[in-house]
């Protein structure tokens, strides 16, 4: 069954309109908007919600480096001698009384992603550094001095505000950890941010997606009106057409209904189509770039047609080489050089990256090459593989 579209001017005469002016320039209308592309906003707040919370392949990437960095064992080193049993060690494990370390560093790691800084307050009992707390990278601010160096860090939260010498006279000051900007001398840039276009489009394509679905999964189009004794709508009549298609035509629910045109109108598709825009490949294109910036290799996120490594192992070992391990060897000099102070020149804050799910294959190559090293002693044999010489 035929659903028909009632036509304004073929209503009875008494329910007919006055005559009034013809707006509409001709028999088609075109309706232009603005061209130019629009762009989500590069805060914090928006790369988190636009990116992290909202965007899928963005999220993984995010959450796979944090993850997989925060599972990093640490080590710590004091006067060259690997420490079983340290203060440090507690810290590390335990820098939150209320939560773990994995979930702590997991945080700062994600901070790191999503805003290129990550801020650790020490929390000072007795003379010495009891637990660590992370500040959001949004609530702080730097203040410069009249040189153009910091002098200050500026927290605000929940109206109040706290400001943190640089230098403090007593025990160590906040833990500013940056990644490089080519263009800021004090704040880090945000990786995710060189993906924005890239994020953007692919939201907009899946957006794109889930209107194209709304309204009857069919592309835009255009009615044309030619009556034989020429003549334009009248606006009354333009608009009640209008109101017409949206309640009997437009939405998933109504897909599939035909219509029925008379009067004189006609149905002319405009635009390209799904096929010809080809939304699928632009938004499996924009997804590579944006695992790419972060460091992931898109083969770990399931994106088609990416054929860098020939498998996933290989794939999953260059994401710890390349991006995972950086970030935690970055963090662990920066720790070491800002707990120093406080226990020991002495101090070496590692990691241990054998105990990587990842880099299992080559922890296994290099073992099997030493055992056949037969120009090697014992102890330089274990020297190589990171363990510590053995007296006697």
């Amino acid at each position: 069954m035929a659903f028909g579209l009632r036509l304004p001017w073929t209503r009875a005469a008494q329910n007919r309109a006055p005559a009034a002016k013809s707006w509409l320039p001709g028999a088609i209308a075109a309706l232009a908007a603005d061209t130019g592309a629009r762009w989500s906003g590069r805060s914090y707040a928006a790369l988190a919600r636009e990116g992290f919370m909202r965007n899928p392949v963005a999220h993984r990437a995010t959450r796979l480096i944090a993850e997989a960095a925060a599972s990093v064992p640490w080590v710590v080193f004091d006067a060259g001698r690997e420490e079983e049993r340290h203060p440090v060690i507690d810290l590390i494990n335990r820098p939150d009384p209320t939560g773990a370390g994995d979930g702590f560093f997991e945080t700062l790691y994600g901070h790191l992603v999503l805003s290129g800084n990550g801020w650790i307050n020490p929390v000072v009992a007795a003379g010495r550094v009891a637990g660590l707390q992370l500040l959001r990278p949004d609530r702080m601010r730097v203040i410069e001095g009249a040189d153009g160096w910091p002098v200050a860090y500026e927290h605000q939260a929940g109206g109040r505000r706290q400001r943190f010498a640089v230098h403090p006279e007593e025990g160590p000051g906040l833990l500013h950890l940056k990644l490089f900007h080519p263009l800021d001398d004090h704040l880090g840039f945000a990786p995710l941010e060189a993906a924005l276009m890239a994020l953007d489009l692919h939201n907009a394509a899946m957006s794109w997606n889930k209107a194209l679905l709304d309204n009857s999964a069919r592309p835009s189009g255009a009615l044309v009106y030619q009556p034989k004794d020429g003549g334009n709508l009248t606006l009354e009549q333009y608009e009640r057409l209008k109101a017409e298609l949206e309640e009997g035509y437009q939405g998933a629910r109504r897909a599939g209904r035909p219509m029925l045109l008379e009067g004189g109108l006609d149905w002319k598709a405009m635009g390209l189509t799904p096929r010809d825009m080809d939304f699928i490949e632009a938004r499996n294109g924009a997804a590579r770039d944006i695992a790419l910036t972060l460091g992931v290799p898109p083969m770990l996120l399931g994106i088609p047609g990416d054929l860098t490594y020939a498998n996933y192992q290989e794939a999953n070992r260059a994401f710890c080489r390349l991006t995972v391990l950086p970030l935690v060897a970055r963090t662990a000099q920066a720790l070491t050089a800002w707990l120093q102070p406080v226990y020991g020149a002495g101090l070496k804050i590692d990691y241990d990256a054998d105990r990587l799910p990842g880099l299992a294959a080559e922890r296994d190559a290099l073992w099997s090459r030493l055992g056949a090293a037969d120009f090697l002693t014992d102890e330089e044999k274990r020297e190589a593989v990171g363990y510590q010489r053995v007296p006697g």
